[in-house]
């Protein structure tokens, strides 16, 4: 056939083609991710909880998160979070990358699927419900079949738009240079696939890509094997960038991505020959090039996890061999949450909730504290009471912390559920700092008397105890729902919050009562009232942080506590 004459008007509607093309296969994949991230994000969620130091186990959870999430490097860059974070070692992310690996090559699977044709067409039907379903479920799983149909329609057009190339003498020939029928030919691919995966930013884009050309037959079988091992090492920059200003654990993970993929890429280039020879025993010659490709890639990955997975233990050691900490004394961040978290929101909400747990278990500890200071029964007394003004100042900069990233986390478009427990956290935090400072009004309180040389008699400090106990069983009781995710726990929370408040009564009864029979220093008459007060509102405060939990706002409504002091 004739060589292809490039006409500006073919130039320009061939980038169109192509570019565009790309763009809607990217958009297409984003839809894809968010979808199934939507309809399964709860499973993704319980297993990077369950994420241990099994390799096998952690092997799988990286094939299955990025399956869901169709992109090894939003994978490896939530794990740079993650580790950063103090959440994940880096044993266990070197396991999920080699999970990563294997499912980041579902995509090329879903790109060798030979539909292109349908793709507007399931953008059409599947658009149809996306816009006009009111189930939300029902919505995103209409998102990913869309995100499905745009990839398909993405590789149609760049199919269209490089298709005249097959013809074109000159770019036949530039792409010959590039042919792996040598040593140094291959290393060349290598390079261009590397570099063009850099650049995009995305493995799955330039794997499709690679399908696209190959279908097109402006490139064989041979150069896209060598273009997919290139790419297998572009891919690694995206974690590389994200890893810039991490703690060096976080780095580690980075480099070990890198690590990983170059000694893979440099132990298969001295035997690519050999390596083809095997693909060709194992693949039918005779199968679609795109299926071949596409297998191609997953047995590289394959050979790539049953290669590493024996030495992962060696590898965490070289890494923390070769890169060691230069400033082991810098301040880390109060809570364990990083902005990269945000790539994959069921894990950052994940994340958060045991941040918040955290929180409660300061509060807690808090709690423990006073009633020793109370008692009398403390050990370093003045150690504990400085303990408590610290822990309230570390408290509230958790929260102002939580605040920033939960808010970010709000500004992005969340499914509802989602978004309703990023604002149920963002309550609990903040009655959590709450209860935290009215621990250490009783505490000022207790020492504004001691510092007046006053002391409450014996049956008020009973009172007290008594109030406190009360108050800490409250707050153990909605403490354990939140670990424990139990649900309607409201009802019992308000029947326990009225009976501490008819205590309180009973007690301001029975100071007023004494005031009527016996002379009393007016400063304890002020500060008594006050720390039975400062129970109350903290009893009030922890009663609405198990409000945040009710899904019915009339429910919500018709439960609110009204007092009447």
């Amino acid at each position: 056939m004739e060589s292809t004459q490039l006409t500006t008007e073919l130039i320009i509607q061939m980038g169109s083609n192509a570019l565009g093309g790309l763009c809607i296969f990217l958009l297409g994949m984003k839809y894809l991710s968010d979808g199934i991230q939507a309809v399964a994000g709860d499973k993704m969620r319980k297993m990077i909880a369950l994420v241990t130091d099994n390799r096998f186990a952690a092997c799988g959870t990286g094939v299955f998160v990025t399956t869901i999430i169709q992109s090894s490097s939003v994978t490896t860059v939530m794990l740079v979070g993650l580790v950063n974070a103090g959440i994940m070692t880096l044993q266990q992310s070197i396991g999920v990358i080699l999970g990563a690996d294997i499912g980041t090559t579902i995509t090329a699977w879903i790109v060798a699927i030979k539909v292109t044709k349908y793709g507007l067409l399931i953008t059409a039907i599947s658009g149809f419900f996306y816009l006009f379903s009111k189930n939300e479920r029902n919505r995103f799983i209409a998102m990913l079949i869309m995100g499905l149909g745009l990839v398909f329609f993405g590789l149609l057009l760049m199919e269209k738009g490089v298709e005249p190339l097959r013809y074109h003498s000159g770019f036949i020939s530039l792409f010959s240079s590039f042919s792996p029928k040598t040593f140094w030919g291959v290393i060349k691919c290598v390079f261009v696939g590397a570099f063009v995966t850099a650049a995009v930013q995305s493995s799955s884009a330039t794997v499709a890509i690679t399908i696209t050309l190959a279908r097109a037959g402006v490139i064989d079988f041979d150069t896209s094997v060598a273009l997919v091992l290139g790419q297998n090492i572009g891919t690694t920059i995206t974690a590389f960038f994200a890893s810039i200003g991490t703690s060096i654990q976080a780095r580690r993970v980075a480099y070990a991505h890198i690590s990983i993929k170059i000694m893979a890429v440099i132990l298969t280039v001295p035997l690519f020959f050999l390596y083809l020879k095997l693909l060709n025993v194992i693949i039918n010659p005779n199968a679609e090039i795109a299926t071949r490709i596409a297998l191609s890639h997953t047995i590289f990955n394959v050979l790539l996890v049953l290669a590493f997975i024996p030495f992962i233990q060696h590898l965490k050691q070289f890494l923390e061999y070769a890169f060691k900490d230069k400033d082991p004394n810098k301040i880390q961040a109060l809570v364990k949450l990083d902005k990269r978290l945000m790539e994959t929101p069921v894990i950052a909400i994940e994340q958060s909730r045991r941040e918040v747990i955290r929180m409660g278990e300061v509060v807690g500890a808090m709690m423990n504290t006073l009633k020793e200071i109370i008692s009398g029964t403390a050990e370093n007394r003045k150690e504990k009471i400085e303990a408590l003004f610290n822990q309230e100042e570390y408290l509230d900069r958790m929260q102002q912390e939580l605040v920033v990233f939960l808010t970010l986390l709000l500004s992005q478009e969340l499914i509802s559920k989602i978004a309703k427990e990023t604002q149920e956290q963002l309550k609990r935090a903040d009655e959590y700092e709450s209860v935290s400072d009215y621990i250490v009004v009783i505490l000022k309180l207790l020492l504004r008397l001691e510092n007046a040389k006053l002391a409450l008699d014996e049956e008020e400090v009973k009172d007290v105890l008594d109030l406190h106990d009360s108050v800490d069983n409250y707050y153990k009781f909605i403490f354990k729902a939140f670990c424990d995710d139990l649900p309607n726990i409201i009802v019992a929370a308000r029947s326990r919050g009225d009976a501490i408040t008819h205590q309180f009564r009973q007690m301001r009864s029975r100071h007023l009562a004494k005031l009527s029979e016996k002379h009393l220093d007016p400063l304890i008459c002020t500060v008594y009232p006050d720390i039975l007060n400062g129970y109350r509102r903290m009893k009030e405060h922890l009663f609405t942080s198990a409000e945040a939990e009710m899904d019915d706002k009339d429910e919500l409504s018709s439960l609110s506590l009204v007092e009447v002091s």
